[in-house]
């Protein structure tokens, strides 16, 4: 299906974990959208965008298991974030239980929140290589006391590519009374999403990953009882409304002023476009490439995988320990001198080459990626395999 897609083709692209990449129909879709926004901006804005919008919802509310009045559309899941976090009222000592794998930028919206307030970020250590979904949970619990008042979690990690047992860790803290708050990034179009069955206090993840819409189309889910409790990043006309709709939460969260939704409104072509394109098949190819390929790259610089090769851990991307001192230069030397677009990710001291597979890529492309390399093992000293 590379034809399908926008991307260049003289680049081998093994990078949709980081921006995604947006079909050809659906771009045009987002097109069309902003011209006839351009076309008659008040229209549209004023009378147009609100059914709009409600219409986009209804597919994605099935899409991700929960009703179409419990979230609304945000940019990208920091935005999501850094709305949740402002609404918090932790106290001095209320800790935050969360991983060592979760995204930079979660970290630092975390980090910013704990210096306002005084709250503790407490990042507990899941050890490597991953053993079990029950190591995991039982290295997770660690973290837990009597000042755990929130648990935030990656369900599938940005670096390490690791999927992560939610549901039990949501069905735990909802036994011990705790807030949940999930960063859903990489989930929806990648694995299986179900909100109600999570059953999370907060979710977001984007549309415009693996669900492949345009670029700044993201949601945040929220429960029921947390609605009235959550503010507005931005206040703008929903606030007091003059003219309220049956749900204050939305007023709200909906409009923050003049933007572009169009990214939001391509969202039932999205749905369309999977369905059309029996996309539950075409993910289980993509992640049967994924693991054929691992402990081959593992064995080629000469490392171990990080987990068991399964779906139970891994999904459309995989992340393969290295030994480098140049992480950067080697990144650049990957894309410069062989045209391959991958990321070099740092965590907790280790370097990690992440390769996401979708439906653009084949075998030949993790061939080239193999071959590339072999030449930098055997030409430079930016990977160490001793």
């Amino acid at each position: 299906m590379k034809s399908v897609f926008l991307l260049d083709n003289k680049i081998t692209f093994l990078n949709h974990g980081s921006f995604g990449a947006c079909p050809k129909p659906i771009f045009e879709e987002f097109q069309q959208l902003q011209l006839e926004l351009e076309q008659e901006p008040v229209n549209f804005i004023q009378k147009k965008l609100p059914v709009y919008l409600k219409e986009a919802k209804k597919p994605l509310s099935k899409f991700i298991g929960c009703d179409a009045e419990d979230f609304f559309f945000t940019p990208n899941p920091t935005f999501a974030v850094n709305t949740i976090m402002r609404s918090l009222n932790l106290q001095k000592g209320d800790e935050i239980l969360t991983t060592n794998h979760e995204y930079g930028a979660m970290d630092r919206t975390w980090n910013f929140y704990c210096k306002k307030s005084g709250a503790k970020y407490i990042r507990q250590e899941i050890s490597l290589p991953i053993i079990s979904k029950e190591q995991i949970l039982e290295e997770f619990w660690k973290g837990y006391n009597e000042n755990t008042k929130v648990i935030f979690l990656n369900q599938i990690s940005s670096s390490t590519a690791l999927i992560f047992p939610v549901k039990e860790i949501c069905d735990k803290a909802q036994q011990l009374g705790l807030i949940t708050i999930v960063d859903g990034a990489h989930v929806p179009g990648h694995i299986d999403l179900n909100i109600q069955e999570l059953n999370p206090d907060f979710y977001t993840g984007t549309l415009h990953k693996w669900m492949l819409a345009p670029k700044g189309s993201s949601f945040l889910y929220v429960k029921k009882e947390f609605q009235a409790d959550i503010d507005p990043l931005v206040v703008s006309w929903g606030y007091e409304s003059l003219a309220p709709s049956e749900s204050q939460f939305l007023d709200y969260h909906e409009y923050q002023g003049t933007n572009d939704h169009s990214a939001y409104l391509c969202t039932p072509k999205v749905i369309q476009f999977l369905e059309e394109n029996n996309w539950q098949e075409k993910s289980k190819d993509c992640r049967k490439i994924v693991l054929d390929n691992y402990k081959r790259f593992c064995d080629l610089v000469n490392t171990k995988p990080i987990c068991p090769i399964s779906e139970e851990f891994l999904g459309q991307m995989a992340s393969i320990p290295i030994r480098t001192e140049k992480p950067m230069e080697l990144k650049e030397l990957l894309y410069s001198k062989y045209k391959i677009q991958i990321p070099i990710m740092p965590l907790n001291g280790s370097i990690y080459m992440r390769y996401s597979i979708n439906v653009y890529n084949s075998q030949e492309d993790l061939e080239v990626l193999y071959l590339a390399i072999t030449d930098i093992i055997d030409t430079t000293d930016f990977i160490k395999v001793n």
